[in-house]
């Protein structure tokens, strides 16, 4: 049961940040002619990531190579770790309140 929950908390949290990252998109283009609200539909993503157990992992090409071929940039890597952290963080505190919400529900509302 609470791993179904961390799960749903994790995917969440990964579509927050999609979405974010949309919102912010929108809003560096705001004065562009042409430019159309990008968005998703949250609520059907969410069921659909309730659904699928994997991730589509993709290999960068899009980014500038060193002259060996590879395309690694330690400051990317290092602020996506940081962006990965605080994300762990958020989704541990929300699993940790809906931890709590169950055991008080065991309890029959009754803190300890």
């Amino acid at each position: 049961m609470l791993d179904g929950i961390a799960s749903n908390i994790e995917r969440y949290m990964d579509l927050v940040s999609f979405r974010q990252k949309l919102v912010a998109g929108n809003i560096a283009n705001a004065d562009t002619p042409g430019y159309t609200t990008k968005d998703i539909d949250f609520q059907a993503e969410m069921q659909s990531a309730m659904e699928a157990r994997g991730a589509n992992v993709v290999e960068r090409t899009d980014l500038p190579a060193k002259s060996d071929g590879n395309n690694v940039s330690i400051e990317r890597e290092a602020r996506l770790l940081s962006e990965n952290a605080l994300r762990f963080s958020v989704a541990s505190n929300f699993a940790r309140g809906a931890l709590q919400a169950v055991r008080s529900a065991i309890q029959g509302g009754r803190t300890s």
